[in-house]
């Protein structure tokens, strides 16, 4: 079977549940690549008649601001004892430097750190079990979570849509090379973003030494 015409046959609740799903739980703070799967998604719409991207949109969007509220509601209820118990199970994620980046970008940027941390790897993991963590009130948590949501989630789609739309005939020409580029471009985006999160680790970790010493003297 053509590549094309297997894609046809793919369920379009099946793709908005999945979304949905993995963005959901990576947004309640479990390590999964929700912006690949978004972004191969948005794609994959593009190609696909019966996957209609603004209900795309609004499932990510959905699942973004339900796993974040669950997440929050955990963080709060858990507290520190929580973000201990994550660093243990997911050093690579929730190690003590990656916990202090994250509550420095809260400190600085107090409830726009949930905002911006929707387009940040490390802080969309984060943003809502720490936000419950150092009780954040809920009403400024919803309403940077859901605009946030919807900037990303939206966002997201619409511009992948539209590159996908505009390629249309030549990713149909090459089918085989379109599910390549999708994946290449969720890669891509992911790989920009660890980087980044490495960044702000290895700044973290500089501002940490420097402190250690000036307590010291």
């Amino acid at each position: 079977m053509h590549v094309q015409e297997w894609l046809d046959t793919v369920p379009a609740a099946a793709v908005y549940a999945l979304v949905g799903l993995v963005i959901g739980l990576e947004s309640l703070g479990i390590p999964l690549p929700g912006e690949i799967v978004l972004v191969s998604a948005a794609l994959l719409s593009s190609q696909h008649g019966g996957i209609n991207p603004v209900v795309l949109g609004a499932c990510a969007t959905a699942g973004a601001v339900i796993g974040d509220s669950i997440g929050y509601a955990i963080g709060r209820k858990g507290g520190r004892p929580l973000l201990a118990w994550l660093g243990g199970k997911f050093p690579r994620h929730f190690g003590e430097g990656h916990i202090a980046t994250a509550e420095r970008s809260f400190e600085k940027w107090g409830m726009w750190a949930v905002f911006f941390g929707r387009f940040v790897a490390l802080l969309r993991i984060f943003a809502g079990p720490l936000a419950g963590v150092l009780h954040m009130p809920y009403w400024k948590f919803l309403v940077a979570n859901v605009l946030g949501g919807i900037v990303w989630a939206g966002g997201t789609t619409a511009v992948i849509y539209y590159v996908g739309v505009v390629a249309e005939s030549w990713l149909k020409k090459f089918s085989y090379l379109g599910l390549v580029l999708a994946v290449l471009i969720g890669l891509t985006s992911m790989l920009i973003l660890k980087r980044k999160a490495k960044k702000m680790q290895s700044a973290s970790r500089e501002a940490e030494a420097e402190t250690v010493p000036a307590a010291a003297e």
